[in-house]
């Protein structure tokens, strides 16, 4: 693979793995924090980041615009976060919610294709095809594919499920934002821009009361370490952007590869066990992921 010309995949591949080690650290912690409490973390994690990432940033790639992009990126992204918390303090089932709001990257392609003009050839359409179908059998929750009347069953317009269509959208929008953000600034930047944001929420939680320091040195240290891997994915999801990646293949194979990398690092690390259906699921992300990077050869036009 030339990474000159595919930088966008790897970039992309990058932050499906930095968020697939994510998912196992973050699953340590699960039961210690609350979503504010553990947004709190996300944000200092990714403090000790930014002053690596500041380096790059240079004055001449600034622009004001990029800037409020990247923040309404932000704020797309941790709304999406708590809109799942309301989701499942509301009665909203995991075997129906995480398999819902996993669809987010459909939210996306569409605005990639109405909004963004973005072509996808049959080869990608065949990928996201393989893709959006692993991604709901890797999301650990299997009630869908084992008893499917149940699943629809449990579905209406109640409460949870208004927050979980609200999280499929606003994490949809989030990485669409983030393809806006980097036509008007670097990686780096958008990054920072991010940051910022979170951080301003970061406090808005701790002025409302909403977070309470109840918890471990251990659980801090790894709910930071969580964020700051958290975090670097979504850098490298920004880089995927700047690269000239799309916003419909990256946010699929992000999406897809991410509980791929968190099976296999659980397998190695927690001792869990591989289902039928997770293996499938694998087969298929790794599969779309593949589809969704092809490109159709330009042929030269030769001058007569």
């Amino acid at each position: 693979m030339n990474f000159k010309n595919n930088a966008w995949f790897v970039y992309a591949v990058a932050a499906g793995l930095l968020w697939g080690v994510w998912g196992v650290v973050a699953k340590l912690i699960s039961e210690d924090v609350n979503p504010f409490m553990n947004h709190l973390l996300f944000t200092v994690g990714m403090l000790f980041t930014v002053p690596f990432v500041a380096r790059k940033c240079k004055k001449t790639d600034f622009k004001l615009k990029g800037l409020i992009w990247g923040c309404i990126a932000g704020c797309f992204a941790i709304a999406g976060n708590i809109a799942v918390f309301y989701a499942f303090s509301n009665g909203g089932q995991a075997s129906i919610v995480i398999p819902v709001t996993n669809l987010y990257p459909l939210v996306t392609i569409v605005i990639a294709v109405l909004a963004f003009k973005e072509r996808l050839n049959i080869v990608n359409l065949a990928g996201i095809l393989l893709a959006v179908p692993a991604i709901l059998l890797l999301s650990g929750e299997t009630l869908l594919f084992t008893d499917p009347s149940a699943f629809f069953k449990g579905i209406g317009l109640n409460e949870w499920f208004l927050y979980s269509l609200a999280a499929i959208f606003c994490w949809g929008i989030f990485s669409a934002a983030q393809k806006v953000t980097t036509n008007h600034i670097s990686a780096e930047w958008s990054y920072v821009a991010f940051v910022l944001t979170s951080l301003l929420i970061a406090i808005g939680f701790l002025l409302s009361g909403k977070i309470h320091f109840n918890l471990s040195s251990k659980t801090f240290s790894l709910g930071a370490l969580a964020g700051m891997l958290n975090g670097l994915g979504v850098l490298a999801s920004f880089a995927a952007y700047r690269a000239e990646g799309k916003a419909a293949a990256v946010t699929t194979i992000a999406g897809a590869l991410q509980p791929v990398f968190t099976i296999v690092l659980a397998l190695l690390f927690l001792n869990e066990n591989l289902s039928g259906m997770e293996f499938l699921g694998i087969v298929l992300a790794i599969g779309g992921a593949l589809m969704l990077s092809y490109e159709k050869k330009k042929v030269p036009i030769i001058a007569v």
